[in-house]
């Protein structure tokens, strides 16, 4: 499974027509209610932090790629609501698109676990693509030549 960027894709951010003045966000959210109902015993704080590690973790390996191109990054960790704290996100920093991952869940999966894809989508002022992140992702076109066609 596929949950991170590879580094050609910043490179071609680098590269579109749109990328002098174009800046990308990496955003991870801390999904609270995934350890908000833990009993009492459990340690709130271990697993607060084993969840804030991994997203520092995450956010760090965009900035490696980063700094192999000339595109501006800049990266958060929130906690919160995935959907809600990528729509308000989008919406604090003036972004103009939200490209984000989905599994492709379907049918019963996606009824009883919902899609935070889904409820960005039709949440977010902004348009928003979705990229599938379970299997091969062929590499062309990039994100930003399709971005840049719209």
């Amino acid at each position: 499974m596929r949950e991170r960027l590879r580094p050609g894709e910043l490179r071609r951010t680098e590269r579109s027509d749109h990328g002098d003045d174009a800046a990308v966000h990496a955003v991870h959210v801390v999904d609270t209610a995934s350890y908000a109902g833990m009993p009492m015993e459990a340690s709130w704080e271990g697993v607060g932090e084993l969840l804030r590690g991994d997203a520092e973790e995450a956010v760090a390996a965009v900035e490696e790629l980063a700094e192999e191109t000339v595109v501006d990054v800049e990266t958060a960790v929130v906690e919160g609501s995935p959907s809600r704290e990528i729509i308000r996100y989008a919406e604090g920093n003036g972004c103009d698109l939200v490209v984000m991952g989905t599994h492709g869940r379907g049918g019963i999966d996606r009824l009883l676990l919902g899609s935070v894809a889904e409820k960005v989508v039709r949440g977010a002022a902004v348009p928003v693509l979705t990229v599938r992140i379970d299997g091969d992702v062929p590499t062309e076109p990039s994100v930003a030549e399709a971005a840049g066609r719209t």
